[in-house]
């Protein structure tokens, strides 16, 4: 059975982001360059989701998420940020850990099966705590493959 999400190593970035525009803006060109797709429409779509209430989760995690044209399953990308940053969460606190997810136009249940593994992982502490002191991406990736490799059994 396969992962409810793909993720690849160049989809995990350790990045300086100050805003909610620029966490959606490094989300929409870290997706563009892994999945070879178009920065712009992918943050039009980001935007566009977060206009209908902010997808900032709690407890330093937002999941900004879209369905897309182009893509055959869900794919994902994580940004953690060196500092944290005003996402509007449910709890009002800044985020410092960002999953993105984008899938298929037309992926009903895929779509939320995805959303539910990457929530579930968020609000897992030692999950947190273990992507928080990784060292580099390389690191981050392996944690993400780990657990979306589980999830599938």
């Amino acid at each position: 059975m396969e992962p409810l999400f793909a993720i690849l190593p160049d989809s995990v970035a350790i990045v300086d982001a100050d805003s909610k525009q620029a966490i959606l803006e490094r989300l929409s060109t870290l997706f563009a360059r892994s999945w070879d797709l178009d920065a712009e429409m992918v943050l039009e779509l980001l935007e566009e989701r977060e206009k209908l209430g902010s997808t900032g989760f709690g407890r330093g995690v937002a999941i900004p998420h879209a369905r897309i044209a182009g893509i055959q399953r869900p794919v994902a990308a994580l940004l953690r940020l060196n500092h944290p940053a005003e996402f509007n969460a449910a709890d009002g606190l800044p985020v410092d850990l960002v999953f993105g997810l984008l899938s298929p136009e037309n992926s009903g249940a895929a779509h939320l099966h995805a959303l539910a593994a990457i929530s579930r992982m968020a609000r897992d502490e030692d999950m947190r705590d273990a992507l928080a002191d990784a060292p580099d991406e390389e690191a981050i990736y392996g944690l993400l493959t780990n657990v979306s490799d589980r999830d599938v059994a």
